[in-house]
């Protein structure tokens, strides 16, 4: 029992060390995105018995001088250690259709408001939340470029 105990806590521990860190993915020379999520933490709102809404906005800046096209923006919740427990993804028509440009201008940024609507069976999930949050994007002669930020998630 007591090596049960030690194998938990190592895992424990290993997974923290293992937590997503902010992330740029670019190309000298080509278009670059930088990302903020705003509120951070993201404050989980009540609307009914177990079911909550995510409210958040994705700042998105255009840091490489091309202009820019967002492709998709993908959130990834996860509970401490890695385990992920939803995911919810925007393409560019998504985001289109709500009524957002996907579009930037050289060094300019876009702001984009999502409010997923998710059923939390457990309270006690709020505990140890984060969120990975993923802006893929491409510049104006094709090339990729994406952003990821970590955001805790709380009631």
């Amino acid at each position: 029992m007591k090596t049960l105990g030690i194998a938990f806590l190592l895992l424990v521990a290993l997974a923290a060390c293992q937590t997503p860190q902010p992330a740029v993915t670019s190309v000298p020379g080509h278009g670059a995105v930088a990302i903020e999520v705003i509120p951070n933490p993201i404050v989980a709102t009540p609307v009914s018995g177990k079911t909550y809404d995510f409210p958040f906005e994705v700042v998105v800046r255009e840091t490489g001088g091309r202009p820019t096209t967002v492709q998709r923006v993908t959130a990834n919740v996860v509970l401490n250690g890695g385990l992920s427990l939803a995911r919810e993804s925007w393409d560019a028509e998504r985001i289109r259709s709500m009524g957002y440009n996907t579009t930037l201008a050289a060094n300019s940024e876009v702001r984009y408001r999502f409010s997923p609507r998710k059923e939390v069976p457990d309270d006690r999930l709020f505990g140890g939340v984060s969120a990975e949050l993923t802006v893929e994007a491409t510049d104006d002669t094709g090339t990729a470029t994406s952003a990821t930020t970590v955001v805790t998630v709380r009631r």
